[in-house]
């Protein structure tokens, strides 16, 4: 292989690895490439202090990103060796893998064609239900990431569970310093990150979002999406640290790939989990084992969606 078809291959997984779920759309990921490693390190010039206030969403985004990049480099014929050092001094930096070019698990490599059709749905979903074989293929994905999915299927789990997401709404729509954060991060498409708007409507909503408490009417809107979801389910750990945060990015986005492959997509209600003093709550009603870190809403979109925009490599990537 020539450096410069190396290069190429390595700019793929890179780019496969930037295509990962983030709050907000602010992929907060860099990546270092060292000749046939590549290193992982959180962009906290992108973290959100006041909605993530300890980088947990932050560092379960860049965990997404890095099963994306075992992913392809399983596509590519390449095996990754995961080094994880979220918990470890190094800061920034949360893991090293290490690729050799030796027959990865197969298992990964056919989620590979998923990366690029994934989407945030925000929309309802199709009344199609999720059958049975399914939703406990996607428990297994999670634990084979060493999380735990618990899909809500009693009416009182579901009914208090939307209560919790529109109480949790309320509670933060309510707080001006998150609406000044949501604003700062609704941005024109050509931006390449953000929570995207046509140009011309970026002041008006910005300026509207900073000024208004519309919990109420969001709280609504979001409790009747948790009600009606196929699949509601909430996504744990064990410990709650930066390590943890990383496996359960890890453990989501193997859930959201395969859910890809069997014509799935989802989005995120975290707001009993964002707000602290409803976590506990949360996990109460799911019956879920240690730590809650995500509630996600699972089923068949209605339409195509869009992709959301993307930062060019230049910005992500990082030469040694």
């Amino acid at each position: 292989m020539t450096p410069s078809s190396a290069a190429r291959e390595l700019q793929g997984l890179v780019r496969a690895a930037s295509l990962a779920p983030s709050s907000h759309n602010t992929q907060p990921w860099l990546l270092r490439l060292c000749g046939w490693s590549i290193e992982l390190l959180a962009d906290r010039t992108r973290a959100l202090p006041v909605n993530d206030p300890l980088d947990r969403e932050l560092t379960i985004s860049c965990g997404c990103a890095l099963l994306n990049l075992r992913v392809a480099a399983a596509a590519a014929g390449l095996q990754a060796e995961v080094e994880t050092l979220a918990d470890e001094a190094e800061g920034d930096l949360l893991a090293r893998v290490r690729l050799a070019r030796t027959p990865a698990p197969l298992s990964d490599a056919e989620l590979e064609s998923a990366i690029a059709e994934r989407r945030t749905c925000r929309e309802r979903f199709a009344a199609t239900a999720v059958d049975a074989q399914t939703s406990q293929a996607l428990v297994e994905a999670a634990a084979s990431e060493g999380a735990t999915l618990t899909v809500l299927e009693r009416s009182d789990q579901r009914l208090g569970v939307a209560a919790l997401v529109a109480e949790g709404d309320a509670m933060l729509w309510a707080n001006p310093s998150w609406r000044r954060e949501l604003a700062a991060w609704m941005h024109p498409r050509r931006r390449g990150d953000g929570l995207t708007l046509p140009t011309l409507a970026v002041p008006v909503a910005q300026a509207v979002v900073r000024t208004f408490d519309m919990g109420g009417g969001v709280a609504a809107k979001d409790r009747q999406l948790a009600d009606e979801s196929p699949v509601l389910a909430v996504l744990a750990t064990e410990g709650d640290s930066p390590r943890d945060w990383l496996a359960a990015g890890q453990a989501l986005q193997r859930v959201l790939l395969l859910g890809v492959r069997r014509g799935l997509q989802a989005s995120f209600l975290n707001q009993p989990v964002q707000v602290a003093a409803l976590r506990p709550s949360l996990q109460q009603l799911a019956g879920c084992p240690g730590h809650a870190q995500l509630l996600l809403r699972i089923g068949v979109p209605v339409r195509a969606l869009p992709a959301a925009p993307r930062r060019p490599l230049s910005q992500i990537q990082i030469e040694v």
